[in-house]
């Protein structure tokens, strides 16, 4: 029952009781008066309570009155500078004090929500407020996606599961823990490749799991906030699958999905995160590691992959179109290319990485990525003594804290777990939500303003590379996570409404147009109708290129040659995808994640 449903029917029994006392005799209104006089008071004493708890401590209260033993962090104000045995009272209620705070006359605890209305109850309590995370924003991701508007909401992932498919987790970063407790719930690994250090297991030899983590769910302890990660409360699964070197297969990849399917409801996973992927050999129906994220799908599960750090391959002239990695070809999954923060907060000048993996996937012409997020120079938790730690030194974050807490890496692969933190933040706010409605939403609610096209340099190269800002590079747009929050609309629930749609070559008009993936979902209709979701143009916006007609004979290919357009379209799909993720490519189902641009 919501708030404003329990106030109703707290009002409608308080009038009935009211009617009922109004036609008793007097002389039982005379034997009554000292218990109503003394209900007044519990009540005048309740409200005194009430107005000394913080609004938003107050939703806290009631989101998790069915979870008493829930902890919130929050900052206990009294009328005086607190003695001893008031805090004293405080741990008896079951919290764990942080800071004296003397300035405000007050201090910090880690409180039960349960005891939170005792709490307030307490004579020498002035205010209960809650203990905000701060940050000192140089994490430019969350300014990128609009983090701030959930942190001011309260939300933080709190409940939510998201399993890790990657190179493993290491949780002895103290980012990953609660105090002496880990939010790291469950470790297996699927490689056979454990290794033990001092009789204990290390869980990430590669150190991209570990960073990925700290992009979903760090929560900057050990930089004052600085480098927490979206969601940082978050509970993680560790599902390794990547080995010291970063490679890994399909079957391992499988069984760890089947693994996080059949732990669910164990750990409560709404979310897999896949930063990894490889080339495409098949279309997405034949595919056994399609099949396996759409199994995953089905069961309840929003699967984020990374797009692909290919948009740097031109195959004759393809300027990097017609790369996305699977599983990210899936019309099912969120699939996530990487922007570039220009280092400054704002994202109105933000870039595409050029080399984000673009549309349409190969065989099946899926439009794809969905969405796009920060992904480049991602400062997140590392994993000391990994491979990727020893071959990249310089990558090491040096600040107040050790040199070996924090790393630097870029690539589709840091973009993916910032997506996968919001829809932790989403599924916290509405738990209802299916897959389908949280792609949806997060796609129409996307910033959709771009420039028509970027150009890049690699630093190390001198070699530049022009990116075109159109369906197949930025999907429906940067991800707004304040705009998806506050955002009530449902796509249908059932699973496949939000399918990625395709697209479609027209030979005897030159042009490329979308087509629905599902068959019941009329591309003219109005999107976001009773049964609709996608349309010609709220989903994609008019500012991003080919809102309605994606193509045209040349537009967005910019110095698009016949042979490129051919390599994506033409009948030698076979021979184009033999060219695009041939031997030289990264085919070891990982993503360098190391390359990055200014």
């Amino acid at each position: 029952m919501d708030t404003q449903q329990r106030s109703r029917t707290s009002g409608k029994r308080n009038e009935r009781h009211s009617a009922a006392w109004g036609k008793r005799l007097s002389v039982a209104v005379l034997l009554l008066s000292g218990a109503m006089s003394g209900q007044a008071n519990r009540m005048s004493a309740q409200k005194m309570a009430a107005e000394k708890i913080h609004p938003e401590v107050a939703r806290i209260m009631n989101r998790f009155a069915a979870h008493p033993t829930q902890q919130v962090k929050v900052i206990v104000q009294y009328e005086q500078t607190p003695k001893s045995t008031a805090l004293s009272r405080v741990q008896n209620l079951g919290g764990r004090m942080g800071h004296h705070l003397g300035v405000v006359r007050g201090a910090a605890f880690t409180v039960p929500v349960g005891s939170l209305a005792a709490l307030a109850n307490d004579p020498e309590v002035a205010f209960v407020s809650v203990d905000h995370p701060l940050k000192g924003m140089d994490d430019y991701t969350d300014a990128a996606m609009n983090v701030t508007a959930a942190v001011n909401a309260a939300y933080d992932g709190t409940g939510i599961g998201v399993a890790v498919i990657d190179s493993g987790i290491y949780d002895k970063q103290s980012d990953l823990r609660n105090g002496n407790n880990s939010r790291v719930l469950y470790h297996q690994d699927f490689t056979g490749t454990t290794t033990y250090l001092n009789n204990k297991q290390v869980w990430d030899l590669y150190g991209h799991g570990t960073h990925v983590a700290g992009i979903i769910g760090g929560n900057g302890n050990k930089s004052n906030g600085q480098y927490a990660g979206v969601a940082p409360n978050v509970n993680l699964i560790d599902l390794r699958v990547l080995d010291a070197n970063g490679a890994g297969s399909d079957s391992q990849v499988i069984a760890a999905i089947q693994q996080a399917i059949a732990l669910k409801n164990t750990y409560n996973i709404r979310v897999i995160n896949l930063s990894l992927g490889r080339g495409i050999f098949s279309g997405y129906a034949q595919d056994p590691l399609c099949q396996a994220v759409e199994s995953a799908w089905n069961a309840g599960i929003v699967v984020v992959v990374a797009a692909g750090n290919y948009g740097r391959v031109s195959v004759n002239g393809s300027n990097g179109y017609g790369t996305v990695a699977a599983p990210g070809n899936d019309p099912l999954v969120l699939t996530v290319g990487a922007m570039k923060s220009m280092g400054t907060y704002s994202r109105t000048d933000d870039q595409i990485a050029s080399y984000s993996s673009k549309g349409p996937t190969t065989y099946d012409h899926v439009v794809k990525p969905d969405v796009v997020a920060p992904g480049n120079m991602v400062v997140a938790t590392n994993s000391p003594g990994s491979t990727l730690e020893s071959e990249f030194p310089g990558n090491d974050v040096a600040g107040n804290y050790s040199s070996h807490d924090y790393f630097t890496l870029s690539g589709t692969s840091m973009a993916t777990p910032a997506v996968a933190g919001g829809v932790a933040l989403m599924l916290q706010q509405n738990p209802n939500l299916t897959p389908d409605q949280v792609k949806a939403r997060l796609m129409k609610t996307a910033y959709k303003s771009f420039p028509a096209s970027s150009v890049a340099t690699d630093a190390s190269t001198g070699m530049t590379y022009t990116s075109y800002y159109d369906l197949f590079t930025v999907g429906s747009g940067y991800v707004d996570l304040g705009a998806a929050l506050a955002n009530t609309d449902l796509a249908p629930a059932n699973i496949g409404a939000a399918l990625s749609p395709s697209a479609t070559y027209k030979p005897s008009t030159g042009a490329v147009t979308i087509t629905n993936g599902n068959g019941t979902v009329a591309s003219s209709s109005v999107v976001w109708g009773s049964s609709v979701v996608w349309g010609s143009s709220v989903v994609w916006g008019a500012n991003v290129s080919g809102s309605s007609v994606v193509w045209g004979s040349s537009v967005v290919w910019g110095a698009s040659t016949a042979t490129g357009f051919s390599v994506v379209w033409g009948s030698s799909t076979d021979t184009a995808s033999s060219v695009v993720w041939g031997a030289s490519s990264d085919g070891n189902g990982a993503f360098s994640a190391t390359d990055s641009e200014q």
